[in-house]
């Protein structure tokens, strides 16, 4: 490859969007002139890491490489701040002592990252994908430039996705010098799903189980469908989040954290607000109708073998 010559750095999670930009990419590129990294946030679905990990590198013939978000220094200096300093701000010594007690790191990125905050990420404070995506693919991407390589950094992403990505440009620089290039950046969902399909290529077995999203399992943002389609089809996932609740919660200054949020917990103390949003409470609630007043049957039988919003199963 010619030292001015660009190489394409995809960013891969998974999802049928950046499915659709790793082939978009092959396309103008080539094998030669493509790399794939994936950022492992240590809160994915098995089947997306099966997904990722397994199946498109042998139908695609690439390598994917991971990289994954290291807190240990981070929850090292908080250890330090909790023992000098919460005495000094009045917090109970046998709070100080919980804290202290699960302030290691874990070695799992998203868990690791919430202990240090002491809390969940939320909607306002949506910390998450700047510290467990954003910071690691840079470093893949300035180490690279540090190689003397040229870089172009390759991302899924689509304007109808959310208000946030609705002025999301085609092609822009980045502050750091590299050309980010976001070529379905005017899809439509389904647009994306028809691609990837007429290409031969299997989309995420999640498509297909009822999910119309793929990424954190279960994300900050979960809808309520989503949680209760989790609780049918993958209970184990409600068991991991409910035991990172009570870690975090002893990590934090109030004693309880959640993953997801709801509005009869907003604007009340930390044990009202758990109560009313921990994972067990969520899984209640999104298994009710007409604004949470009753439960929905429906929501309870087994789920269908096969659920899709892209008609993947016709």
């Amino acid at each position: 490859m010619s030292p001015t010559t660009s190489l394409a750095i995809v960013s891969v999670s998974g999802g049928k969007d950046s499915t659709a930009t790793a082939l978009l990419a092959l396309d103008r590129y080539g094998h030669d002139r493509c790399r794939f990294v994936f950022a492992d946030t240590g809160n994915e679905h098995e089947l997306t890491l099966e997904y990722v990990q397994d199946y498109l590198p042998r139908r695609l013939n690439i390598s994917i490489d991971t990289v994954r978000a290291d807190f240990s220094a981070d929850i090292a200096r908080k250890r330090v701040y909790v023992a000098e300093q919460w005495p000094n701000k009045g917090v109970p010594a046998e709070v100080v002592e919980r804290a202290l007690s699960i302030l290691h790191p874990t070695g799992i990125p998203f868990l690791d990252l919430c202990l240090w905050k002491g809390r969940f990420p939320s909607r306002k404070a949506q910390f998450c994908t700047q510290e467990l995506k954003r910071r690691p693919l840079d470093k893949y991407l300035l180490d690279l430039l540090a190689a003397g390589l040229i870089v172009e950094s390759w991302q899924g992403v689509r304007r109808d996705e959310s208000d946030a990505r609705r002025d999301a440009a085609e092609r822009e620089r980045a502050a750091e010098g590299w050309w980010i290039e976001r070529p379905i950046v005017d899809w439509s969902a389904q647009q994306t799903v028809d691609f990837v399909l007429s290409r031969g290529v299997q989309l995420n077995p999640l498509y297909s189980q009822g999910h119309s999203r793929v990424g954190c399992y279960l994300c900050i943002n979960e809808c309520k469908d989503g949680i209760n389609n989790a609780s049918r089809r993958h209970p184990h996932h409600i068991d991991k989040i409910r035991e990172w609740e009570r870690l975090v919660g002893m990590a934090s200054k109030r004693g309880f954290s959640t993953l997801l949020h709801h509005a009869d917990g907003e604007g009340h103390d930390a044990e009202h607000a758990f109560r009313h949003c921990n994972i067990d409470a969520m899984v209640a609630w999104s298994r009710t109708a007409f604004g949470g007043r009753q439960f929905d049957l429906l929501k309870f039988a087994a789920p269908p073998s096969c659920s899709s919003t892209y008609g993947l199963c016709e």
